[in-house]
C-alpha cells in the first residue's frame, strides 16, 4: 500500500508541470488541487479492490495527499507569476508600443519605386520628401487661413486685446505646422526602433518648446495691455509692470524647461535628485539672490515707490526711480549717476517718498532790521499774510505767518505755507513770486531786510588811542581834523 501512495504523488509531479504551459489564460486559475482529488479518489478506489488497509495505512496516505497538493499549488503560483513577470518585462522592454504609428497618406510601389537606397525605397523617401515639401511651402499659407478666419472674428469685438493675441500666436503655430511636418515626415520611414523613438521624444519636447514660447510672447501682450490701461488711471502699479513681465517670464522659463525634459524622456525626478544633492552649496550661493527676490516680492506688495518717483533712501540715496528688477532697482541721483540698490535692502530701509506728497511745503524765516517798529511789524505781517491769501498756487488750507524771535542780527518773521502743484518747477517758480511780492512790502513800508551785521561800542582810554586821540588837546578833535577845512 505505501508503493502505491508513492506512486500516486510521482504521478502527481511529473503531470502537472507537463499540463501548465499547455494551459490557456482561462484555464490558468484553475489549479491543481481541483484535480488532485479526482487522482487521489481514482487510486483509492482502485486500491479499494485489492486487500483491506489497515488505519496506519490510511494515515499514512492522507499524509502523502495532502503534501502532494501543497506542491502542486506551490508549483502552480511560481508559474503564473513567472509568465507575468514575464510579460511585464516584455512590455518594458518594447519599445514600439511607445511609438505612434503613421502610415503615409499615399503609397509609391511598383518599378522605379521599389529601388532600395540606404535601406529605404524610392517611394518611401518620395512620399517623405512631399510631406516635409508641403509643410514648408504651406506652413504660412495655412497658418494665415487660420489666423484670418479668426481674426474675421475678433474685429467684431471692442477690445483690442483679443486682436494681440491672435499677432502673438501666429508665428508659434506656424512654427507647430512645420514641426509637425517634419516629424510626419520622418515618422512615415520604416526607422529603426530606437531612432523613431528619439525622433518622437524630440518632436514632444519641440512641440512643448513652441508651448513655453507662445506663452512668452502672451506675457509680453498681457503686459502691454495691463501697462496701457493702467497709465491712463496713473496707479502707481504701472512701474511694477516691468517687474510683473520680468517674474512671469522667469516661472514660465523654468517649468517649461522641466515640461521639455520630461517629454523628451528624460526623468525629471533624478534630476531634482540630483539637485538634491548639491542644495546645500546651491542655497548658500544663491542666499543673497534669493534675499534680493523675495525683496522684489515685497516692493510689489507694499508699493512704497513706482518708476519715476522721487526717493531718498536713509542719507545715501536721493534720486529718481528709474527701474525695478529682480535683484536691484536703479536710482537716477541728482548728479545723473546711476545707483543701483538691491533689492533685500529696500525692503528693509527707510524710505522716504517726496513722489507722494499731496501738496509741497515751504518754511522759510524773513528778518528785518531792529530800526523796526512795532506797529511796523504787525503791519509787514499782515501784508505777508494777505500776499499768500491772495496768490493762486498757494494751497488755502494752512497759512502760518508771525513775528517769532528776535534773532542775532534781524527780527524774524516766520512765513510757513504750501502750495498747490508737488512739481519742482511750478513749485520754484512760486516760491520766487511770493518772494518778490514780501520784498516789495518791505520796501512799501520803509523797511529794510536785514543782513548779519555787528555793532562794536568802545568806551574809556582804549577806546580814545584806538581812534587816534590826542589826551593833551584840549578841545578833544581827532587827527584828521587838523587844516584849513577843519572844522572848528
Amino acid at each position: 500500500m505505501r508503493a502505491l501512495t508513492a506512486l500516486c504523488t510521482c504521478l502527481l509531479l511529473t503531470a502537472l508541470p507537463a499540463q501548465l504551459p499547455a494551459q490557456d489564460a482561462a484555464e490558468q486559475p484553475q489549479t491543481a488541487s481541483q484535480q488532485a482529488p479526482a487522482t487521489v479518489q481514482g487510486n483509492s478506489s482502485a486500491a479499494d479492490t485489492g486487500t483491506p488497509q489497515t488505519g496506519e495505512d490510511e494515515s499514512t496516505a492522507n499524509s502523502a495527499t495532502a503534501a502532494a497538493i501543497t506542491t502542486a499549488e506551490t508549483l502552480n503560483a511560481e508559474s503564473n507569476a513567472q509568465g507575468q513577470n514575464a510579460q511585464t518585462a516584455k512590455k518594458k522592454e518594447d519599445p514600439k508600443e511607445k511609438l505612434d504609428h503613421i502610415h503615409a497618406p499615399f503609397v509609391l510601389e511598383g518599378g522605379y519605386w521599389n529601388v532600395s537606397i540606404f535601406g529605404f525605397t524610392t517611394g518611401q523617401l518620395t512620399v517623405s520628401f512631399i510631406v516635409l515639401l508641403f509643410a514648408v511651402i504651406f506652413r504660412n499659407i495655412i497658418a494665415a487661413f487660420i489666423f484670418r478666419r479668426i481674426r474675421a472674428l475678433t474685429t467684431k469685438t471692442r477690445v483690442e486685446f483679443d486682436d494681440h493675441i491672435i499677432d502673438a500666436l501666429e508665428k508659434p503655430v506656424s512654427w507647430f505646422i512645420m514641426c509637425i511636418g517634419i516629424y510626419v515626415s520622418l515618422a512615415i520611414l520604416p526607422l529603426d526602433t530606437t531612432i523613431a523613438l528619439l525622433i518622437q521624444n524630440m518632436f514632444h519636447g519641440g512641440t512643448m518648446l513652441l508651448i513655453v514660447w507662445a506663452m512668452l510672447r502672451l506675457t509680453d501682450v498681457f503686459a502691454n495691455v495691463l501697462g496701457s490701461r493702467i497709465k491712463d488711471k496713473k496707479s502707481a502699479l504701472f512701474g511694477f509692470i516691468p517687474l510683473l513681465r520680468k517674474t512671469t517670464k522667469a516661472f514660465i522659463l523654468c517649468v517649461g524647461a522641466l515640461m521639455i525634459i520630461d517629454n523628451m524622456g528624460y526623468n525629471v525626478a533624478g534630476i531634482f535628485a540630483t539637485l538634491g544633492i548639491g542644495g546645500a552649496a546651491i542655497a548658500l550661493a544663491s542666499k543673497d539672490t534669493v534675499a534680493n527676490f523675495f525683496g522684489s516680492l515685497m516692493i510689489v506688495l507694499d508699493r512704497p515707490f513706482k518708476v519715476g518717483d522721487w526717493i531718498i533712501v536713509g542719507d545715501k540715496v536721493d534720486g529718481d526711480v528709474e527701474s525695478i528688477g529682480l535683484r536691484s532697482t536703479k536710482v537716477r541721483t541728482w548728479p545723473k549717476t546711476v545707483m543701483s540698490i538691491p533689492n533685500s535692502i529696500l525692503a528693509n530701509e527707510y524710505i522716504n517718498n517726496w513722489s507722494r506728497m499731496p501738496k509741497r511745503r515751504v518754511k522759510q524765516y524773513v528778518g528785518v532790521t531792529y530800526e523796526t517798529s512795532a506797529d511796523d511789524m504787525e503791519a509787514i505781517v499782515e501784508d505777508i499774510r494777505q500776499i499768500l491769501r491772495e496768490d493762486e498756487g498757494v494751497d488755502q488750507d494752512f497759512i502760518l505767518v508771525n513775528f517769532t524771535d528776535f534773532g542775532d542780527s534781524s527780527l524774524d518773521i516766520l512765513v510757513y505755507y504750501f502750495t498747490k502743484s508737488t512739481a519742482w518747477l511750478v513749485h520754484m517758480d512760486a516760491r520766487q513770486r511770493i518772494n518778490c511780492k514780501i520784498m516789495r512790502a518791505i520796501k512799501a513800508r520803509g523797511l529794510s531786510v536785514a543782513f548779519p551785521t555787528r555793532s562794536l561800542y568802545l568806551e574809556g582810554e582804549i577806546a580814545r588811542k584806538m581812534a587816534g586821540m590826542n589826551n593833551t588837546d584840549p578841545d578833544g578833535r581827532l587827527p584828521g581834523d587838523f587844516g584849513p577845512n577843519a572844522p572848528q
